[in-house]
């Protein structure tokens, strides 16, 4: 691919911030066509920052995702927070996502947040495929108030509703200057990363309460393998030996179900059959041990 002459040329960073479960990871999909992003209906599912490219012929938009902003309550959710201040700090423009759905106003420790950057900020109202013109009206008056927003643009991230208009506004406020990255990448985290974070979706999406928020998942072993499947060992790690059994399950069918369905969508990211080794492993209170968060690389 050809670039144009770099003062033609748009590269720059844009962070995603929102509260838990506003449809940051869905819009980030849809932004970049293709499923980088787990996206399960309940909050904190997104713990690290991922990274997805956006390569137009005269732009290329990196996306930083961050997690859901929450007042942390133990180690792993400061960690995740850290995540979004650095992801802030490094951003170009920041788009504020919020739902228009919720009668929640501007979050204040987003608005706190968002006043220490010296960057244009574009609010984003979701979700307005499910709400009434006059109560999205009111939402924009009310948010209008908190911030000197540069844009406010409502959007349906599921429904693919205003995406167009937003990326328009996103190229009229990044920065001239050359691309940061080959125009053929689409992300920064290599394809493991990926493999783990589908089979932490997976988990989100067959299990309930707490269960899915003990787990973090490593993929040990990634071995392409030319006659055939690809090999992937990969470890499970849960907090409480109660967690462990739930996820086993009897004669190991609830572990069988969560194998079946991440090799499936695995299988469908790498696009090549792979054989994936599941396994469990117990490593206590983890999300608060300082030690093990930093061999999990948080």
């Amino acid at each position: 691919m050809e670039h144009m002459d770099s003062k033609d040329f748009r590269a720059g960073y844009v962070t995603i911030i929102g509260l838990p479960n506003v449809g940051k990871s869905t819009l980030l999909n849809s932004l970049l066509d293709i499923k980088l992003s787990i996206i399960s209906p309940r909050p904190q599912t997104t713990r690290k920052r991922i990274l997805g490219i956006l390569n137009g012929r005269d732009s290329q938009i990196v996306f930083l995702d961050t997690p859901g902003v929450i007042r942390p309550r133990y180690n792993l959710q400061s960690r995740m927070m850290d995540y979004v201040d650095q992801a802030l700090n490094d951003a170009d423009l920041i788009l504020y996502l919020a739902d228009s759905t919720s009668e929640q106003k501007a979050h204040s420790v987003i608005i706190q947040a968002l006043r220490k950057q010296n960057v244009p900020v574009i609010l984003l109202l979701n979700k307005i495929d499910l709400v009434e013109k006059a109560k999205l009206l009111t939402r924009i008056e009310a948010f209008k108030d908190a911030f000197p927003f540069k844009e406010i643009i409502p959007i349906s991230a599921l429904k693919q509703d205003g995406i167009d208009r937003l990326h328009k506004a996103m190229l009229a406020f990044l920065p001239a200057g050359p691309p940061f990255y080959p125009p053929d990448q689409l992300t920064d985290q290599p394809e493991r990363f990926f493999v783990a974070e589908i089979i932490r979706e997976k988990v989100f999406e067959q299990f309930r309460e707490e269960v899915p928020y003990a787990v973090d998942v490593q993929i040990e072993e990634f071995k392409e393998r030319p006659s055939k499947k690809d090999y992937i060992y990969a470890i499970i790690f849960v907090e409480r030996k109660s967690q462990k059994g739930i996820l086993i399950g009897q004669q190991g069918k609830a572990l069988k179900k969560v194998g079946a369905a991440s090799r499936k969508d695995i299988e469908h990211f790498l696009s090549r059959e792979v054989y994936l080794d599941l396994h469990v492993k117990l490593a206590e209170d983890w999300r608060k041990d300082e030690i093990k968060l930093k061999r999990l690389g948080y």
